[in-house]
């Protein structure tokens, strides 16, 4: 069975798919393809008012289209001093066409002056799991933390470099994956993600 994870983002897929299982409880095998196998789709645009607008927006367009249980996902960081942005908007916070170097120096001026106490934050996650007959269910997961004063580490992608977890004040990047999915906002949303695929039949 093929299961459609609905992002073009390869390091967000590579994060992903050791989430999931490879087997459903019958033992059919899994195997999970993203939107790079499918070049000619055209995804809607993410306008949603929320994180579960946009995760079911792509998931039940995706399943639709190509005919497969399809997997979505849409993650915000939430940042108290900013009253909750950049939120829905966090990937495309410094503009639409802007990368995550845009991102996290918009995040960083903003927060300037603010001691560590003061820039408390957030990663939720809100994945949706569809079928092509538009049935679907979705599940969500939350990291706590601060937002940092300047990059640290060399792993992950987005803000992850900023990102300091409350827990162990390491920021995401100065993580390995492994040790990244087991206290993540996706990993959280994901591991009940898996639970339903299992339970395919």
């Amino acid at each position: 069975m093929k299961i459609l994870i609905a992002t073009g983002n390869p390091h967000k897929f590579s994060e992903i798919t050791p989430l999931l299982p490879q087997h459903t409880y019958t033992g059919e095998e899994l195997e999970y393809v993203s939107l790079a196998d499918f070049p000619t789709l055209t995804m809607p645009p993410e306008d949603g008012l929320t994180l579960e607008d946009n995760a079911k927006i792509k998931a039940l367009y995706a399943a639709r289209e190509t005919g497969l249980f399809t997997l979505s996902d849409d993650t915000g960081l939430e940042v108290d001093a900013l009253e909750g942005r950049p939120g829905v908007h966090t990937a495309r916070y410094a503009g639409e066409h802007a990368n995550a170097d845009d991102n996290n120096r918009k995040l960083l001026s903003e927060l300037d002056g603010l001691l560590l106490e003061r820039r408390t934050a957030r990663f939720r996650t809100v994945a949706c799991l569809a079928k092509p007959d538009g049935t679907h269910r979705c599940f969500g997961g939350t990291l706590e933390g601060f937002i940092g004063f300047g990059y640290r580490g060399e792993n992950g992608f987005g803000y992850d470099p900023l990102f300091i977890v409350k827990t162990t004040r390491k920021t995401l990047a100065e993580m390995t994956p492994e040790e990244k999915n087991k206290i993540s906002h996706r990993g959280s949303a994901f591991s009940q993600v898996a639970e339903e695929l299992q339970s395919l039949d």
